[in-house]
């Protein structure tokens, strides 16, 4: 089964796992064929060192979907039936956004994005970022402007933090600590407040207190929309109309962080939509016996560089071994006896045609897929 027919019905497909192990190229890869079969399709990253922008011939991308030009493909014989739309995220300006949309005129609105706090925690709330991702997502999804969203999730220690994040960041708004700091109560806490925002303000020019006070009179009005917004992610997140493709590498450190994730999946009743390995080393069923001397003698009678060829080889074939091992582990754990493999390049994928490779490991039928994993055997 190819990602195409995991992708029949589905709107939304979210690329999951920890950090290095492909999201970002798996994610554009998947908009890419889904566009080449003639979808509209829109694929989100934040991916501060802009590998997706350069994978798909551009300098650069915005917070708002920008449409990769279908000669970007067709150079490479690939041709984009439908359209691909990319985007990169900016965290801040998408929190903006979403306070100014929930916001109930232009006065609350220019008071709530000028305010400092607000302009300091709209940066530094933990969660936010993860939440801006699934905020846009659900935007660009609620359009209507495209059959599919595919979305690079972001960099995190925990790569499934935005599974919680609506959650976490309505919790912090409606919080009682924040409303203890800006009306503290009992006249203890109340001097000791003034006493410091006074140090403050003495020292910094700024008056915090006052700075707090405006904050959530302005912020008061929308937290009700903010959390009803974040109602809706969440359940953009379970719809049966989502997918989440849990993308790992066969490093002993990945696979414990796939099933991790997959286990939360489960757990939190997000539906799994397979799982992709990239990187993988693939050892021939019978590899093949090297003669050093006649390879020395395609090396000009250099038997030293046949020798350390045989023997680079050899770790390769070692590391093919392990990496096999990890593939068993992961069909151990996970309900996908299927996976899709993408095996290990010799050479970054970061443009147009690495891009295209990955995407034909993604596409293929599984006899076309094992043809292909065949090539790349050693």
């Amino acid at each position: 089964m190819s990602v195409a027919e995991r992708m029949v019905g589905k709107r939304i497909c979210i690329c999951a796992g920890s950090g290095g192990v492909g999201k970002t190229t798996t994610a554009a890869a998947v908009a890419m064929g889904l566009a080449a079969e003639g979808r509209r399709v829109a694929v989100v990253t934040i991916d501060p060192a802009r590998r997706l922008a350069g994978s798909l011939g551009l300098e650069q991308l915005g917070n708002e979907p920008r449409l990769v030009a279908p000669a970007h493909f067709a150079e490479q014989g690939i041709e984009l039936r439908g359209e691909l739309w990319a985007m990169m995220l900016d965290p801040k300006r998408t929190f903006d956004e979403l306070i100014e949309l929930l916001a109930h005129d232009v006065a609350t609105r220019e008071a709530i994005v000028a305010n400092r706090i607000y302009q300091e925690l709209s940066s530094a709330v933990a969660g936010s970022q993860e939440f801006t991702a699934v905020a846009k997502l659900y935007e660009l999804d609620a359009s209507g402007r495209f059959d599919t969203v595919v979305l690079d999730t972001p960099p995190s220690r925990n790569a499934l933090d935005f599974l919680d994040a609506p959650e976490r960041l309505t919790g912090f708004l409606e919080g009682r600590a924040l409303k203890v700091i800006a009306a503290p109560t009992g006249a203890i806490a109340a001097r000791g407040s003034a006493l410091v925002f006074s140090a403050l303000r003495r020292i910094t020019g700024v008056d915090l207190l006052a700075d707090l006070g405006a904050f959530f009179r302005v912020l008061g009005g929308v937290v009700d929309g903010f959390a009803e917004r974040a109602n809706a992610v969440s359940r953009l997140l379970s719809d049966p109309a989502t997918i989440f493709l849990i993308v790992a590498s066969p490093e002993p450190t990945s696979v414990e962080e796939a099933i991790f994730l997959r286990r939360r999946l489960g757990e939190a009743g997000m539906p799994f939509g397979g799982l992709v390995i990239n990187r993988v080393r693939v050892l021939a069923p019978s590899p093949p016996t090297i003669d050093e001397s006649a390879l020395a003698a395609d090396f000009e009678g250099d038997r030293r560089l046949a020798a350390r060829s045989i023997r680079t080889l050899e770790d390769l074939r070692a590391l093919a071994r392990r990496d096999a091992a990890s593939l068993r582990r992961l069909s151990a754990e996970f309900d996908d006896a299927r996976p899709f493999l993408v095996p290990q390049f010799d050479h970054d994928v970061s443009d147009v045609a690495g891009l295209i490779a990955v995407q034909r490991f993604l596409f293929a039928s599984r006899r076309e897929r094992l043809g292909l994993l065949a090539d790349e055997a050693f």
